[in-house]
């Protein structure tokens, strides 16, 4: 008999965060945003009038969490770190030079941070409770909001490819479970076992939050609890020459989560949103609180109601809003003028960027 499967709660969970972007939060009228000029970078701790950059054209992250500290990190740890995302910035500039749009873009990008076993999704996701690999992703075109994701996939190599053949080629916007995995074969995306994703580093993650959770005490979950560097989660934003945006996450989730368990990732308005005009937002942290305070919509909304720029519309959500809501995490958001933001709560957020001009900038360490 087949067990009927869980996931039918994702759903639920996306109109609650549609509930909570909705709410009348803005009350300030709507003004045109002001331009920015400077280069005024970081940290993204900072100042929440100043971007990280301007003229970027591709943003990606690593995932927010506990910090890498240079004294604690050897050169081959961070030239690492660097290369896996400075990867995914030149996969991403390839797409975009040769003509190609921000989704197409931002897929790419995450296809090779999904690909990277440093990095929670795709290849290196962490572990459930049963010892199994469930991932979630997802993918927003801000030309016309559309938007496709896949949620607790076990046998998709990329998760982020599966979300866009959900926008593209399916009426609906996520797709979850056994169904989702089947889809993408269907599709002809390359199906793996559950051994493509194991890590030793991942397994012995799990193997530290189960002997957290003996003895009667409550067992860790997640990267910060067994002492991670980075939650992993990874995304990308971009605007392409049409100056329309796109935006892509994928995860792994939690170490030691429960079986099932679906975060801020795969949902629109929480881990992925997009709309030209506004802004092009991919989220990492704590998915629960992402998925309360709608994070990404939220970001959006305050820029088009109430009239804020890109950064201090983000240092709002992340460094108040959902700290309030007792979560930590990082957001990149880029808007039409390439103007990235990209502020974290966490100790700190692996992250860089690409400009216009062709300058790849990476960020593993706080303060840089």
């Amino acid at each position: 008999m087949r067990v009927r499967s869980s996931l039918w709660i994702v759903p639920v969970l996306a109109a609650l965060v549609a509930v909570v972007a909705a709410l009348p939060a803005l009350s300030q009228p709507a003004t045109e945003p002001a331009a920015t000029t400077s280069v005024a970078v970081g940290p993204g701790r900072g100042s929440p009038t100043r971007p990280e950059a301007t003229g970027v054209v591709l943003a990606v992250h690593g995932g927010a969490g506990t910090a890498l500290r240079r004294e604690d990190t050897d050169a081959r740890a961070e030239k690492a770190y660097r290369d896996g995302l400075a990867g995914a910035l030149r996969a991403g500039r390839k797409v975009l030079r040769d003509g190609g749009g921000s989704v197409a873009a931002v897929e790419a990008a995450v296809r090779v941070l999904e690909d990277d076993p440093l990095f929670n999704a795709g290849r290196g996701a962490v572990f459930t409770e049963d010892a199994a690999h469930e991932l979630d992703a997802s993918v927003m075109r801000g030309s016309d909001q559309a938007a496709g994701a896949v949620a607790g996939v076990r046998h998709v190599r990329n998760p982020v490819s599966a979300a866009r053949l959900v926008m593209e080629r399916t009426p609906h916007v996520l797709l979850a479970g056994q169904g989702a995995d089947d889809f993408a074969a269907r599709n002809g995306l390359p199906a793996v076992t559950q051994d493509y994703f194991w890590t030793q580093a991942r397994w012995d993650s799990l193997m530290k939050a189960k002997e957290h959770g003996r003895g009667g005490r409550t067992p860790a979950v997640g990267a910060e609890a067994v002492g991670e560097a980075a939650m992993g989660t990874v995304g990308a934003v971009a605007v392409d020459r049409r100056r329309d945006l796109a935006a892509a996450t994928s995860t792994g989730g939690l170490t030691n989560k429960m079986a099932g368990r679906v975060g801020d990732s795969p949902v629109v308005g929480a881990g992925t949103y997009a709309k030209n005009g506004t802004v092009a937002a991919s989220a990492t942290g704590q998915g629960e609180v992402f998925l309360r305070g709608a994070a990404t919509a939220t970001i959006s909304h305050l820029m088009e109601f109430g009239g804020r720029d890109v950064a201090s519309a983000a240092h709002e959500v992340v460094r108040e809003r959902l700290t309030a809501l007792g979560g930590t995490g990082g957001v990149i958001a880029l808007d039409p003028q390439g103007v990235l933001a990209a502020p974290y709560s966490s100790e700190g957020m692996l992250y860089g960027y690409l400009t216009a001009d062709g300058e790849v900038v990476t960020k593993v360490f706080p303060g840089e």
